[in-house]
């Protein structure tokens, strides 16, 4: 009976040594940045996580050669990002925190509990930002409701509607390059 089990236990271990085709490598940075302001002190906890996923193939895999060179194949890379802000924690696509410029006025946009703020350098609450299904934005402030989102070169687009007019404005926040 012993012999029955250490074979099977034998037989598992040699499938799981023969498995691994693949290289896996992961890194996670872990930043705490800590934010005073009239509100109090905030917290907020950066987690992003790369993982590198590279599948193992051989050049010459039918040759009888003892050594064979290993062929270049795909890197798959995930990653995600996990965000806690006063205890509450999110994963986030995209970081869009950053400094961005109007007319120009800088502007940053951080992350909160529930999506981003957009302060002025006197630490003035101006805007929310409001991610909506669609990879979209939904920006408030006090007199003004607008749709927003992000081109690719990361400039912060709002469209808003003028009744007056019947017409769309945009307005471009540029990302400010440090």
């Amino acid at each position: 009976m012993k012999t029955i089990i250490l074979g099977i236990v034998a037989f598992l271990f040699s499938l799981n040594i023969q498995a691994q085709n693949q290289n896996v490598k992961t890194e996670v940075k872990t930043t705490v940045t800590t934010v005073k302001d009239s509100e109090g002190e905030k917290k907020l906890v950066k987690k992003e996580e790369v993982q590198e996923i590279q599948n193992i193939e051989l050049k010459d895999a039918e040759s009888k050669v003892l050594n064979k060179d290993l062929k270049e194949t795909p890197v798959e890379v995930i990653s995600k990002t996990e965000v806690s802000v006063d205890g509450l924690t999110r994963v986030v696509d995209v970081d869009r925190s950053a400094y961005y410029i109007l007319d120009g006025q800088k502007y940053q946009i951080s992350l909160d509990k529930d999506g981003y703020k957009m302060t002025n350098p006197n630490s003035k609450k101006l805007a929310l930002l409001r991610k909506t299904s669609n990879n979209n934005y939904i920006y408030r402030n006090n007199n003004k409701i607008s749709l927003g989102y992000f081109d690719q070169d990361g400039n912060l687009i709002l469209e808003t509607y003028d009744e007056k007019t019947d017409k769309i404005t945009l307005e471009k926040f540029s990302l400010a390059k440090e």
